[in-house]
């Protein structure tokens, strides 16, 4: 996989985690760049650590779909890819209550870096079929890109709101259905 390809890859993963972390930064009263680092490091770290549970989930099914495993590539980021269309499409403005908290608990944090991280899980899996990846490169880049933007969008999301998650999903969406159609196009002799 290129440079490129493993940036916009790591960028478009780091969208839904950006997406929440804004509705976070929305909560807060006042947010410090203190807490933004603290919610971003561990947004990376679990976003970073879950392609490669699905890389090695994948590596171990690879021998045995070898002739169709740009299909299944094809498929896993067409359909995470969609869901993040759709997610950006109809998500809600976060709700902001009149006693905004200081910090959030740690948690219900990593409760909500789990549930935005399963689509790199699925990625690590489809990734797995690739036969030029560096899945350590992979999964730090997506760890990296999600702290930078999980901790810019706990500082924007007080200002913004909902307003770029959702817009942000729609552009992660996006890019997903591009490189899955490039794997799928190189694969088939297409390019």
């Amino acid at each position: 996989m290129s440079l490129l390809s493993t940036t916009l890859l790591a960028f478009s993963m780091s969208t839904d985690a950006f997406a929440a972390a804004i509705g976070k930064g929305a909560t807060l009263e006042h947010p410090r760049f203190r807490e933004a680092l603290r919610t971003g490091l561990l947004f990376g770290v679990i976003e970073g650590t879950t392609p490669l549970i699905g890389w090695v989930l994948g590596y171990g099914a690879s021998r045995y779909i070898v002739n169709w495993d740009h299909w299944v590539i094809f498929a896993i980021l067409l359909l995470l890819g969609g869901r993040m269309i759709l997610a950006g499409l109809t998500a809600s403005e976060p709700a902001v209550t009149s006693a905004s908290p200081r910090r959030h608990n740690w948690w219900l944090l990593a409760a909500t870096a789990v549930a935005t991280s399963i689509d790199a899980l699925a990625v690590g899996i489809g990734l797995a079929f690739i036969d030029d990846i560096n899945i350590l490169v992979t999964a730090l880049a997506i760890g990296l890109a999600t702290t930078l933007m999980a901790t810019i969008g706990v500082m924007l999301g007080k200002r913004l709101g909902a307003l770029i998650g959702r817009r942000a999903e729609l552009l992660g969406g996006l890019i997903l259905i591009g490189i899955g159609t490039s794997i799928l196009f190189d694969h088939l002799g297409i390019w």
